[in-house]
């Protein structure tokens, strides 16, 4: 019993080394393990995120791309939007265009009907003289005469006020003004009137016109001093002279004042001479030269 107590007593101690030495070497073993899977793990893995997260990240980007989505449609309705109101302005713009286009015509085909076209004028009938023969037929609106005043072959147009006007005037064909008898014949174009802020304004204004000659087709080369000179030296002195002109047309025209009625009469009689290269053409001006209007610095 005592050999027996003996040998088991030393048998637990032979056995616990044993089990002391695996129970150690096991947890060393399964750490190294560990360490070794842990060092072959990807931490970026969807594994590893929690569930949460992963809703997060989902609704973020649904959310940005809802607002992406949102921004780029509200510019593109803006972008339309401005295209619209472009377009709407332009076919505003456009239709105020042919609204004044229509306007015009309508206007100028009415001037046209109640315009009358004179032709084969006597070289010493003036407008007044001519007017007064038409105003018979109808309120004389305007009446212009063009041509050289030398040749017979002057021509006039007449407007009334109406077309009935008009179309009386027509039966005057034949008529003997001066030493011919005029044509009259329906007009193919309206007069272009003239601006009446130039038109005078009061007696002083209208004497003025008397004294005063229209003259075209100046050369452009031709200075103010020298169209003074020319008709100063053919026809009487002069007191004020504008000379006019621009880029576009190839010639000037100018306003010449005389000191008396007497001067602008004989300068009708300067109409087809050269001034420079160019035969000038004098007509008696509708407008006075008026002085220009010093502007405040």
């Amino acid at each position: 019993m005592a050999v027996v107590a003996e040998i088991s007593g030393e048998a637990p101690a032979v056995e616990n080394p044993n089990l002391e030495m695996k129970s150690t070497a096991e947890p060393e073993f399964n750490v190294q393990n560990l360490v070794d899977m842990f060092k072959k793990l990807n931490p970026m893995a969807k594994e590893f995120f929690p569930s949460s997260y992963k809703d997060q990240t989902q609704k973020s980007y649904q959310e940005i791309s809802a607002n992406d989505f949102l921004a780029a449609n509200n510019k593109l309705l803006a972008i339309d939007n401005n295209s619209f109101n472009r377009r709407r302005r332009n076919s505003y713009n456009q239709g105020r265009r042919r609204l004044n286009g229509r306007s015009f015509r309508a206007q100028r085909e009415n001037s046209v009907r109640r315009t009358v076209y004179v032709s084969d004028i006597d070289q010493q009938v003036t407008e007044e003289r001519l007017a007064a023969l038409f105003s018979n037929c109808g309120q004389v609106v305007d009446c212009r005469i063009c041509g050289d005043p030398h040749s017979v072959l002057r021509f006039a147009f007449v407007e009334f006020a109406d077309d009935h006007g008009a179309r009386a005037a027509l039966n005057l064909g034949g008529t003997v003004l001066g030493y011919y008898p005029v044509r009259v014949l329906p007009s193919k174009t309206a007069i272009l009137p003239v601006n009446p802020t130039f038109l005078p304004r009061s007696e002083d204004e209208r004497e003025m016109c008397s004294r005063t000659i229209y003259c075209t087709n100046i050369d452009k080369k031709v200075s103010q001093i020298e169209v003074k000179n020319f008709f100063e030296t053919a026809c009487g002195e002069v007191t004020r002279l504008r000379l006019l002109g621009d880029h576009v047309h190839s010639t000037r025209i100018a306003f010449v004042e005389f000191a008396i009625a007497e001067s602008a009469i004989i300068a009708l009689n300067c109409s087809g001479m050269v001034l420079g290269t160019q035969p000038i053409r004098v007509s008696p001006s509708k407008t006075p030269v008026r002085s220009r209007v010093a502007h405040p610095q």
